[in-house]
């Protein structure tokens, strides 16, 4: 029944996604740069080498915990591995822009291929200690891919080209939508080598490193080298983005809506594999569902939420307002969640279902939290102050991992979505508080219409 419910539900959510894309892009409007040629062929280089590395990151997810699992690993010792990567993560995070102005973003792009594919690569081994060192790496690998590829686009488009600036979310636009397709057909990739063709849940790492290497090929061959033109100072910066983010009750409660939706996105990004796929942790013998396909499938949702962001925003719905909404979006998830893992009644089916309402929610936030941190947070402290939105967001998750992940524990996975309930519940009053903060703030609507007309933000 499972493995039915997956297959359908990637068939029926994808038939939604293409009318719903296919609706937006009857009402998108671009710049018109199509017909520049050279402004095509420098896009294509980069996207080119991005895309590969997007979808060697994208073949790593839907087997993580399947592939520790399949080395013995119990479910304690698993979340220590996540929890290294997310630590990893936030504290390299930090780093990893200022290292790309220094050492050069061609150079770290290179870097970073060679790192993530030796992370790929130490996952074929058994030991414990040597996976924590992947782990680590790959924390450090998704910091790069995040951070340093788009700062070498956007130096090379303004300071070598000197294309005009408002193309640059044209790139950008169709970066997000490839991201998607890419997440979705990663997917199904990884499902073919791990399941179809019975080669292991450590399969799709290996497909990765081919991916990384071409990427790190065209990169070395097709782009020039670039540096950060303004020397930063970091603990000034750093100082400067805490005392924006504590006199500002604005931006203080952006940080806590980022925090609190984000931290239960890293938890689901945990949690969702076994509470689908039991076998994964207890060897027992649950029809199981296809888990690249139902990766695959919450990819989809996440393009079905951004597509319904476009429509909502185009009938006149502001920003926060799809915020709440995705909040609340988030929160009905959960409490199924609560619901479908009672011990005494497991409902998998259930919880699929509202695992792929969660990424139909997530699909909306960032959207949303996109548009609104870009209105308010003031872009000279803009980077130290994500920085600092980073903080307890990964705080909050590893502790909810490492607390609440005890073997012995007969309700662990329940309690994680009643702390997660929480959270949200706390996101949805931050994300109304917000709302009424700002809504008679007529400096802010003006900024609004100035940075992005026809989006309002309240």
């Amino acid at each position: 029944m499972m493995m039915f419910l997956t297959y359908a539900a990637f068939f029926v959510l994808g038939s939604i996604c293409v009318g719903l894309q296919y609706w937006v892009s009857k009402t998108r409007k671009h710049p018109s740069v199509g017909n520049n040629p050279a402004f095509i062929k420098f896009q294509t280089g980069y996207f080119a080498a991005y895309f590969l590395a997007l979808t060697a990151d994208w073949l790593q997810g839907p087997y993580l915990y399947k592939l520790y699992s399949h080395y013995g690993f119990e479910e304690d010792q698993i979340a220590v591995l996540y929890v290294c990567g997310f630590a990893s993560t936030v504290l390299l995070g930090t780093w990893a822009p200022i290292a790309a102005d220094w050492f050069g973003r061609q150079k770290l792009c290179i870097f970073f291929t060679v790192i993530y594919s030796l992370a790929c690569f130490l996952k074929l081994s058994r030991s414990y200690g040597v996976l924590i060192i992947g782990r680590v790496l790959g924390g450090i690998s998704t910091s790069l891919l995040f951070s340093a590829f788009e700062a070498w686009y956007v130096h090379e488009h303004i300071e070598t080209h000197d294309f005009p600036k408002e193309w640059i979310p044209v790139t950008f636009a169709k970066a997000t939508v490839w991201n998607g397709i890419l997440a979705i057909g990663a997917g199904v990739i990884a499902n073919m080598s791990a399941e179809w063709l019975r080669l292991g849940p450590v399969s799709p790492f290996m497909l990765a490193i081919p991916c990384l290497i071409a990427s790190g090929v065209v990169v070395m061959t097709q782009w020039t080298e670039n540096y950060g033109t303004k020397q930063i100072k970091f603990r000034k910066s750093c100082f400067e983005g805490l005392r924006t983010i504590v006199t500002s009750r604005k931006i203080f409660l952006i940080g806590a809506i980022q925090s609190l939706f984000e931290s239960v996105i890293y938890i689901f990004v945990f949690i969702w594999t076994p509470v689908l796929d039991p076998s994964s942790r207890n060897g027992s013998h649950f029809s199981h569902p296809s888990l690249g396909i139902t990766f695959s499938s919450f990819m989809v949702c996440i393009m079905i939420g951004s597509a319904l962001f476009q429509i909502l925003i185009s009938r006149g719905i502001s920003a926060c307002s799809i915020l709440g909404l995705a909040a609340i979006t988030a929160l009905i998830s959960n409490i199924l969640c609560i619901v479908s893992t009672h011990p005494d009644k497991v409902n998998r089916n259930l919880s699929f279902i509202a695992f792929l309402l969660m990424e139909i929610a997530v699909g909306m936030y960032f959207q949303a939290m996109t548009i609104v941190r870009e209105k308010i947070l003031p872009e000279v402290h803009r980077s130290s102050i994500m920085n600092w939105f980073r903080v307890p967001l990964n705080l909050i998750a590893c502790v909810t991992l490492m607390l609440l992940h005890d073997e012995n524990f007969r309700h662990g996975n329940r309690l994680i979505f009643v702390v997660s309930t929480l959270l949200m519940s706390l996101a949805v009053w931050s994300v109304f508080s917000f709302i009424k903060l700002i809504k008679n703030d007529e400096e802010l609507k003006c900024q609004s219409s100035e940075i992005n007309p026809g989006v309002t933000l309240v």
